[in-house]
Formats: structure tokens, C-alpha cells, sequence
């Protein structure tokens, strides 16, 4: 507060200090002394509409009722809020309100949420003064133009909020005071569609909605997290809680560093991840429920190749050395994640690796077409210039062995063994492949010769895709899939179906394989039935097919992608526990002290992203068992005041998605998509008046 402006003034002869400029109703609520009002936000500018804030000013020239969200404050005035008179008005301006508002309280959505509901109560006035009445406009009516605001406008009071903030906050101006046969209401300019109008579906009308009358449209947004999490649900989803508004907001303004900086505050690996991250962001993001989601991943991949001057390395400093020695086991995602924190928490660091490259399934698993090798070296290089120490062909048999010359180790292998379905026939069979067997082969170099090859995939997720359309690559000539799932509820991302099916690879849905044929002690063929219904029950799979739908499916080769295992053995000398998971605590060790485990190895097969995220959670515990504090959170990028003024965008909401991006300008246009969901949690909430701030002026209180 500068000083300098103060003036002394009271409030029910209680002296208040405020600001020249400010409103007498500004002082009041900041000095804890509660006005009733409705028109009136305090993101916006106030208009004096609803009278609800009337007080009584008193001067030389006599008292006078005013507004108080339009009167500024002075030096020496004297303002009382309970005169009979301003009482009155209050009363009577309340009752006109509700002359035409329904009376369905306990229908609306924000039943004992709502600011008109709690001044009915401040203000004494009776419910019944709300009448059952039908608006006759409508025309802001949910639909399937409008799939993200619920509008029930019979509830609007037409205080204005929305078309301030519309205007004031988002410099939109979608929304305008209209009049169609005499009523007078809140709508969109021209009575146009939401969809047809320049509504870029912020969500800040409904922010400021003290009434019902403008909602999110339910199921938007996620259920059981705090509301700050739930406003922005593409950062709420990600595993790593990357923060996603802000990276795409640098996308837009082409601003790639300090784009590329906020990213690697939470990911050791954003270059990998902008080619195969499982997009768990874009199936929660919010543009996906009015048109398509945004291509968050794709504009990661272009904000880090776009960054070339790499200034967040050089706030990634290594902390002085803490004298203490970890090892981790396994140079896959989560490994090199957690050896890179207690890096630069200053321990000394060294990673075994049993094959001949680092990386584990970012450099065994996923086929090279989708992720260029280049990429993932990159980055584990960065990881290895911090000083992590990294040793190939370095098989490891005993980790109790380990912790005799280390003070901590982490048990971070992935799951490395395919676990075949319950077809006996299948096992030792040269001509049957393991999906994760059959990747880590093609990735190698070492795949058998396909050229002309009759090859049946089992599984329909993204692994059993890989595999497939690896094969279809290396010259096989037919590919079968053969999946549980019918066509709708398939685990592989859409993407992948698609490219497949351009492909020439047929997938066989709702198809269970029931027999192995054989001829010569190799397989020819699998023969499976139509599935009529199946789930996973306490024993397993439990399936019903029809009755006479044996079909067999001519193979040369067959490769299961049906999970996948950890290959640790009781010799390892931790408790295991099913699949041969590591059994951990709460801070993720093992049942042998300073042994932890982490990633696959604890969970079983799971994204990269979710593979960093448990490097970063582990290495903070581990930090912590080696005498630090265990904090590894970075700050790469100065976070800064984000304008909430976005504009007008021509045809905004039927900006068509981008899947393939080229460039940074491709990615700017992309992120332009982007719903700014996060700018709703600069807009500050109303207080109600039995608020904690409001204790000492409510009746009765000292």
C-alpha cells in the first residue's frame, strides 16, 4: 500500500484506512467489514447495477445513499451500512432480482454454493419471494454446439459479471446485454452459437457466475482432487506433473527455450517423450470435449528440438560432493531419472547396465520408427555430462552384494520377459517370439528374415502394434493381430490402429486363441474363438465365447504381446513378490536396508513418463537415507505474471488439430488451440459473507 495515498474514514463509526481510488465497498471488504453485494467482483470493474451494496454517506450537506462499489473512499467520510433506509433498498433491490428468478433452489447445481442463495439469507428476505417461472430465452441452451457450459439462464440475474469478464478480463467479448420481444437477457453478440461466436471457452463466465446460471458442463472436469488440480486437467493428469499451460503458452509466443526449461524441471527425458509419451494430458484436455485435444505431445517434440541455445543446463548445477557412493541397476528411464538427481544432489553415482547400450526399453523396446536412437542418446548424454557414471554389459546377480561397497542402491530393471498366454504349445517353439524378445531384436539388428513372412500377433496393445507393424516393415507378407478387445475398447492409441490398418495388418477383434496347431513340432497356426463377453477376475481371465466359432489363422511365426514380467529370481536376494516384483515400503525399500527399488521393477510395466516419475520419487528418498534433504525440485524458467487478456482468434473453436508438426511456427499455430484453462485460477473467489474474514462485523461479534 503506498502510504502516501491513505485516508482515514469510518465504517459504522469504526475507523478504516483506504487507498485514494479505492471504492468504499474495496476498503470495506479489505478491512474485514462485510457489504452485501452481487454486481460487484473483484477482478472486475464495478458498475453500481444491482444496489445490493448501499450505505449511507454522511457529510456537511447530509446523508446520502449511495453505492458503495462506486463511491471512492475520502478523508474523514463517515459510512454506515445498517440505516433503515440503505436496509431497504437493499431489500427492495433483492426482491426485483427475485421477482424473476426460479424457485428450484435445491435443484441447481450450486445448491449452497451460490452468492445470491447467501444474501437471501444476510438480507432477511424471504424464499418465498422467488417465483416458479420459465424464461422464455434460451438461447444459451446446452447442445451440441456448446459441450463445455452448462447454461441454465431462468437463473440469471444479469449482474453483468460474464460480459465484464468476457470483455474486461479476456478482451473476447463473445458475450452482450440483448433484447428479443421485449426481455431483456445475457447472451452471445448476434445471438450467434457459442461454436459460431468469438468464445474461446476460457471458463471465465463461469468463474464469475454468482448464481447457477452459467456451470461447467459435468464430467469436464476430474472428481476427488483439489479444485486448483481440477481446473487444469492436462497438468492434473500428467504423471510427472509437468506444467503443461505454461510450456504451451512459450510454444505459442515462440519462446522454445523457456519452454524447453519448464520441461525439464520435471523430465529427464521431454526430446523421447515428444515422440512416445502415452498422452495421458490429451485425453484429459478439455478442447478434446468441444472439438479435438490439443497435440500437447507433438509441440514438446518441437519445443525441445527448437531449443538450441539449452539455457536451463546451466542452472542444472552439481552440488558440492557429499562423500557418499550410490549404484543403480538398470539404465532404463527410471534408473538414469533417479541417477540424475542424486548426481546433482552431490553423491557419486554409477549405473550397471546388463545390455551393451543404456536406455532400457527407450533403447530396446520401442521400434525405430517411432523413436529415432539419436534422441535417446542425446539425452542420456546429458545425464552422463553430469557426471553419472555409466557401465554397459555390467549383469548384476546379488544386490545385497552391492550395498557391501555402496551406501545405497537402487533396484531399477524393466520388465524383460514376456509373459505368454495359457497356451502350453507356444513354449520353446523356435518359431514363437516373446513381444519384448522380438523388439529388442529388431532394435538390435538381429531380426530372422520376414520377407515373405505369415505372421500372428497376440495382444492388442501398443506392444503387440509395435510388433507387428515392425514385422510388416521387414518384409512380412501377412500380419494378423489377434485381440480381446472389440474394435471401440482397444488398449493402442488410436494413431497406431490407423497407421496398421494402412498398412495392410488385419486385426481380428473380440478373439480369444483357444489351440496352437503344430506340424513338424513348429507352429503353423492359431485357432481362436469369438468372444462374447470376458473380465479379469480374482483367478485371472475369465472369458465366454460362442459356441461353433472356431476359426484357425495360418502362421508362420507367432509373437505374444500379452505382458510382460521381471526377470529377478529369488537369488537376487530381496523379497519378491507376483511377476517377481520387488516388495518395497513406503519410501520404496526393499526388504534389505539401503536396497531400494523402483520403476518396473516395484509396478510392472508402465509408461516412460511414469518411469521418470518414479526415478524422481525414489532418488528423493534415497537423498534423504544419505543424510541430504531429500529435495530434488528444480526451477529452471522464472515464472512471471501470465496476461489474462488473450483476444480474439478467428473460427477458434473450429481450429482443426495438428498431428504432425514441422516446425515451431506449425507449433505456435498448434498451442493457439490451447482453452488457457489455468487463467480461471487468477480470478479470485468471492467471499461469502459468513466468511472467517468477515468474523468481527457479522451480528453479534465483537
Amino acid at each position: 500500500m503506498d502510504h502516501s495515498s491513505e485516508c482515514i474514514f469510518t465504517i459504522d463509526s469504526k475507523p478504516v484506512t483506504g487507498v485514494t481510488g479505492q471504492s468504499v465497498l474495496e476498503a470495506a471488504l479489505s478491512a474485514g467489514i462485510y457489504i452485501p453485494h452481487l454486481c460487484y467482483h473483484p477482478a472486475l470493474r464495478a458498475q453500481g447495477g444491482c444496489k445490493l451494496c448501499t450505505v449511507e454517506v454522511t457529510s456537511p450537506g447530509g446523508a446520502e445513499l449511495v453505492s458503495a462499489c462506486m463511491t471512492e473512499v475520502r478523508e474523514g467520510m463517515a459510512v454506515r451500512t445498517t440505516t433503515e433506509n440503505a436496509v431497504h433498498l437493499r431489500q427492495v433491490a433483492l426482491e426485483l432480482l427475485l421477482a424473476c428468478h426460479p424457485a428450484d433452489c435445491t435443484s441447481c447445481a450450486v445448491y449452497l454454493n451460490c452468492e445470491l442463495q447467501a444474501l437471501l439469507q444476510y438480507l432477511g428476505v424471504a424464499h418465498s419471494r422467488l417465483r416458479r417461472v420459465e424464461k422464455q430465452n434460451r438461447r444459451l441452451a446446452t447442445g451440441a454446439a456448446n459441450p463445455l457450459i452448462k447454461r441454465e439462464m431462468e437463473r440469471c440475474v444479469q449482474c453483468g459479471r460474464c460480459v465484464r469478464a468476457c470483455e474486461e478480463l479476456r478482451g473476447v467479448g463473445a458475450l452482450a446485454y440483448l433484447k428479443r420481444n421485449g426481455e431483456s437477457y445475457v447472451g452471445v453478440k448476434d445471438d450467434r452459437r457459442l461454436d459460431e461466436s468469438d468464445c474461446r471457452f476460457c471458463g471465465a463466465c463461469v468463474e464469475v457466475c454468482p448464481t447457477g446460471a452459467i456451470q461447467d458442463m459435468p464430467g469436464i472436469f476430474p472428481v476427488g482432487v483439489p479444485r486448483e488440480q481440477a481446473l487444469v486437467p492436462c497438468r492434473n493428469s500428467c504423471p510427472a506433473g509437468v506444467d503443461i499451460p505454461v510450456y504451451i503458452r512459450l510454444a505459442e509466443q515462440g519462446r522454445y527455450t523457456d519452454a524447453a526449461a519448464v520441461l525439464h524441471e520435471k523430465l529427464t527425458f521431454p526430446h523421447v517423450l515428444g515422440y512416445v509419451c502415452a498422452r495421458k494430458c490429451e485425453a484429459s484436455c478439455k478442447r478434446g470435449h468441444l472439438q479435438e485435444a490439443l497435440s500437447i505431445r507433438e509441440i514438446k517434440r518441437v519445443v525441445t528440438e527448437m531449443d538450441a541455445e539449452k539455457l536451463w543446463l546451466e542452472k542444472a548445477l552439481r552440488l558440492p560432493s557429499t562423500g557418499k557412493k550410490a549404484v543403480v541397476v538398470g539404465a532404463g528411464p527410471t534408473g538414469l531419472t533417479a541417477a540424475w538427481h542424486l548426481a546433482r544432489k552431490g553423491h557419486s553415482v554409477t549405473v550397471l547396465e546388463k545390455q551393451s547400450l543404456p536406455g532400457g526399453m527407450m533403447q530396446y523396446g520401442i521400434p525405430l520408427y517411432r523413436l529415432p536412437r539419436q534422441v535417446v542418446e542425446e539425452e542420456i548424454a546429458v545425464i552422463a555430462g553430469l557426471g553419472v557414471k555409466i557401465l554397459t554389459n555390467a549383469a548384476v546377480s546379488s544386490a545385497a552384494e552391492l550395498k557391501t561397497e555402496y551406501d545405497a542402491v537402487l533396484i531399477a530393471v524393466g520388465t524383460e520377459l514376456g509373459a505368454p498366454p495359457p497356451l502350453k504349445e507356444l513354449a520353446g517353439r523356435e518359431n514363437v517370439w516373446a513381444a519384448v524378445d522380438f523388439c529388442r531384436m529388431a532394435s538390435s539388428g538381429r531380426l530372422p528374415d520376414m520377407n515373405g513372412a505369415v505372421i500372428t500377433v497376440l495382444g492388442g496393445g501398443n506392444v503387440a502394434f509395435d510388433c507387428a507393424r515392425t514385422a510388416k516393415k521387414a518384409g512380412a507378407k501377412e500380419v494378423s493381430i489377434l485381440c480381446l478387445e472389440e474394435r471401440k475398447s482397444m488398449l493402442a492409441d488410436k494413431e497406431e490402429i490407423d497407421a496398421a490398418l494402412l498398412e495392410g495388418i488385419r486385426i481380428i477383434n473380440s478373439a480369444a486363441s483357444r489351440r496352437v496347431l503344430l506340424e513338424g513340432g513348429s507352429v503353423c497356426g492359431v485357432e481362436y474363438e469369438r468372444v462374447k463377453h470376458f473380465q479379469f477376475g480374482p483367478n485371472g481371465l475369465e472369458l465366454e465365447t460362442e459356441p461353433n466359432s472356431a476359426t484357425p489363422v495360418p502362421s508362420g511365426m507367432v509373437i505374444y504381446a500379452t505382458g510382460q514380467q521381471v526377470g529377478l529370481t529369488a537369488d537376487f536376494g530381496l523379497a519378491l513378490g507376483r511377476g517377481g516384483r520387488v516388495v518395497v515400503d513406503e519410501t520404496f525399500q526393499s526388504s534389505v536396508p539401503g536396497v531400494f527399488a523402483a520403476g518396473d521393477a516395484v509396478t510392472g510395466t508402465k509408461t516412460i513418463v511414469e518411469a521418470i516419475t518414479s526415478g524422481r520419487t525414489v532418488s528423493a528418498m534415497i537423498d534423504r537415507y544419505l543424510g541430504s534433504d531429500g529435495l530434488i525440485e528444480e526451477s529452471y524458467w522464472q515464472r512471471e505474471d501470465i496476461p489474462s487478456n488473450i483476444g480474439k482468434v478467428e473460427c477458434f473453436s473450429t481450429l482443426p488439430r495438428s498431428e504432425c508438426l514441422k516446425n515451431g511456427e506449425s507449433a505456435r499455430t498448434e498451442a493457439l488451440r490451447c482453452l488457457r484453462c489455468d487463467l480461471r485460477l487468477q480470478i479470485p473467489s468471492v467471499r461469502f459473507w459468513g466468511d472467517a474474514a468477515y468474523r468481527k462485523s457479522r451480528k453479534g461479534e465483537a
